[in-house]
């Protein structure tokens, strides 16, 4: 420690000292000299180098050392940035991939071994002294792009052409773009093979096991678990993504900490030879799979399931068949067949269409296609401008898509889409504890709130708690970044949603303390006021509701009022003919500066006098006469606040002819009052500071990337232009309002 903190101060003792302006370039780095030119380039940068900021100065300081050769020097500045870091030891140390390069370098050196042999001798010894968890979280940094650190390699060498002199900003550019390359060159073949060996050391893993179903199918499943350890309870993802390293990284995982882990594909996928039937055979499959584990020697006869989106919903499908050995379930940004995907209020969303054509064209996955976002632009664009019926997309785009003609055959809550998740009664059977986590902004929020609600109703004691923040569908999975679709969460929301899970599962198997974050029945995390609040129902989140009528005013201005005003009327035309917005794309930010004109009517509160917090669902009822049989509507919530910005809170879709029963069409009667009641909504969660506005948009759906329904009463999946006939009138009453939820 001694010698360390000399090495400090003799490190910043010049740290004052002016900075030179450039640097002399060796001719060897203008050719192709470049590997043996670098180390004397980099003496030359380290004699010239300078800063005050200390962990700035060391973090160029081990890589010019690097470049140099100097491994034993650089192997001090790591330290030494570690000890003004300060991590704590649950954290992987860091750069440990350059600690392991330049330890290898010293042994190759020292005993005149090949690179290879050293390396991966440096790295049995270094990274195999670590524990099991913090070994998983140190791999990450070993991996990368070699060709894109080739890219920034050779933009920082393209800088040097014609020069005999470099500022030392550059300078020190190019130093680090060389050194990143050179080690990742140098180790990143290696990493894998390495990576195997230290897994096989701490884990016994099988990638091979085929579990059979009771009707002869084959499930492929990947398992690992502890290599020394009596039976243990057994976390299980059941997914349709098949991906072995990601899935075989989350096993890990859940061995390293105490359980074992596996991954089980739906059928037909991986190793399995069946037929791939999206949905329909996952519960009773992953049934089949938790029985097998519960069999095996190593497994104390307990399984949890985690995961998100579709393996979320694979949790809710096996647990319509109720095998005894699933103990908790864990879900995240559930999907929900028939609620939310692959339509929501009754209306087919688009982003769905490719979506089959990605999981089960084949074993694995087909990201090429589904990745091809200019080919399903011009699919959306092109279906909309044509006027062709919504069911012809496959004929548009020039591709069989078999699972969507399907979907597409059962447009209501029918009993081919109640046959995947639990319904009713079956609700009120489900007496394990669930955790089920979703975002303000994740699109799949329908889907967690729809197995919330309905498990409460048939089960008001149901041991199932929910944690909402401002997250979106892949945020959960993938951890809280700094912007979430444009908008920067608070302090207090960036948390591990991962850990989080982990702890809950511990606490329900384990016995151990239940994380405090998860302090009642519904937990959220207010926008604004960096703060989270906990209550035991959805309901509770708020003390009051505020009734706001949206109320027409001249010119189009209309208003938020607490009076209602029965007798005006706002009227919205929209002519289905008009495809001229073909073009358009939905804006891919929360928060923006003007709202999208396709939202519809704008309804505008008055400035807030003071602070104000909305938590909860929000509700309310929508009347009015239509010209048409059918209408597909669509409700916005906003802050305006005093920049200008308008912040997307929560949203509502509804087709109208589904809204009193999903699982049946009742047309309406063109010309007669309709009353809609706004229901089932997502959750509010957001401190208005005072000036803000509340603003609320009404509309009806007409854009390209949803299916249209022209109020033909006909099926909207074989509606043409044709059908559209005169443009849609609708009139809103003055009496229709939204119910906001307030917390005081």
């Amino acid at each position: 420690m001694r010698h360390l903190l000399g090495l400090l101060l003799a490190l910043f003792a010049g740290a004052a000292f002016a900075q030179p302006r450039d640097i002399p370039v060796p001719a060897g780095l203008q050719g192709d000299g470049v590997d043996r030119a670098m180390p004397a380039f980099a003496r030359d940068v380290i004699a010239a180098y300078r800063d005050d900021d200390r962990a700035r100065y060391l973090d160029a300081l081990f890589r010019l050392q690097l470049a140099a050769g100097q491994n034993a020097q650089a192997l001090q500045s790591i330290e030494a940035i570690r000890v003004l870091r300060n991590d704590p030891p649950t954290q992987p140390p860091l750069f440990l991939q350059y600690e392991i390069h330049a330890r290898a370098k010293i042994l190759q050196a020292a005993r005149g071994l090949p690179f290879a042999q050293a390396w991966r001798q440096a790295f049995a010894e270094r990274f195999g002294a670590l524990d099991d968890k913090v070994a998983l979280r140190a791999e990450f940094p070993f991996g990368g792009s070699l060709p894109r650190w080739r890219d920034n390699l050779d933009d920082a060498l393209g800088k040097l052409k014609g020069k005999k002199r470099l500022p030392l900003a550059d300078a020190i550019a190019l130093v680090r773009a060389w050194q990143v390359h050179d080690a990742y060159a140098a180790f990143l073949p290696l990493f894998d093979a390495a990576l195997q060996e230290d897994d096989a050391r701490r884990y016994i893993i099988d990638h091979d096991v085929l579990v059979r179903t009771p009707d002869g199918a084959r499930i492929a499943v990947m398992l690992v678990r502890p290599a020394k350890a009596a039976p243990l309870p057994a976390l299980l993802q059941f997914s349709i993504y098949a991906n072995d390293a990601l899935y075989l990284h989350d096993a890990k995982t859940m061995a390293a900490h105490g359980y074992v882990g596996v991954a089980a594909y739906s059928r037909g996928k991986g190793r399995s030879p069946d037929a791939i039937v999206p949905y329909e055979r996952d519960g009773a499959d992953a049934a089949a799979v938790i029985d097998w584990i519960a069999a095996q020697r190593w497994s104390d006869g307990r399984v949890g399931m985690f995961g998100g989106s579709y393996n979320s919903f694979a949790q809710w499908a096996a647990l319509k068949h109720r095998p005894k050995a699933l103990r908790a379930i864990a879900t995240s940004a559930s999907a929900a067949p028939g609620i939310d995907i692959p339509m929501e209020g009754g209306i087919f969303l688009n982003f769905m269409y490719p979506w089959p054509l990605y999981t089960a064209s084949s074993r694995w996955l087909d990201d090429a296609r589904y990745e091809d976002a200019e080919r399903w632009a011009k699919l959306d664009r092109d279906g909309y401008a044509s006027g062709r019926a919504y069911r012809e997309r496959a004929a548009i785009d020039g591709d069989p898509n078999p699972v969507f003609a399907k979907w597409l055959q059962h447009p209501d809550y029918d009993a081919y889409w109640q046959a995947m998740i639990p319904q009713g009664a079956e609700f009120a059977g489900i007496d394990i504890p669930v955790l089920a986590t979703t975002g303000y902004f994740d699109g799949a929020q329908i889907g967690v709130l729809h197995y919330f609600r309905e498990h409460l109703r048939h089960r008001p004691d149901a041991d199932h708690t929910l944690l909402i923040g401002p997250y979106e569908h892949v945020t959960m999975q993938a951890g809280v970044p700094p912007q979430v679709q444009g908008y920067a969460p608070d302090a207090s929301a960036r948390i591990d949603l991962q850990a989080l899970r982990l702890a809950w599962f511990d606490h329900v198997l384990k016995g151990a303390p239940k994380p405090a974050l998860l302090a009642d029945r519904v937990n959220w995390q207010v926008m604004g006021a960096d703060t989270w609040r906990h209550a035991p129902a959805l309901d509770a989140m708020a003390t009051r509701r505020q009734r706001l009528y949206l109320v027409p005013g001249a010119s189009g201005t209309h208003a938020l009022s607490a009076q209602a005003q029965p007798r005006a009327a706002a009227t919205q035309r929209v002519d289905y003919r008009d495809r001229s917005d073909a073009d358009w794309t939905p804006p891919p930010s929360v928060v923006n500066q003007a709202l999208d004109r396709h939202l519809g009517l704008v309804f505008m509160g008055e400035p807030l006098l003071r602070d104000a917090e909305l938590s909860g669902p929000f509700s309310g009822v929508l009347e009015f006469t239509v010209n048409k049989r059918d209408v597909d509507l669509a409700i916005g919530i906003y802050e305006l606040n005093a920049a200008g910005e308008y912040l997307d809170l929560a949203y509502w879709l509804q087709r109208a002819s589904y809204a009193s029963d999903r699982r049946q069409r009742r047309l309406l009667q063109p010309g007669a009052m309709q009353r809609l009641v706004v229901k089932d909504t997502r959750l509010l969660g957001r401190k208005l500071a005072a000036g803000s506005r509340i603003v609320v948009t009404l509309g009806v759906i007409k854009q390209p990337d949803r299916q249209l329904n022209l109020g033909s009463g006909k099926d909207p999946s074989v509606e043409t232009a044709d059908d559209a006939g005169v443009p849609l009138e609708i009139r809103w009453s003055g009496s229709s309002y939204v119910e906001l939820p307030l917390r005081e």
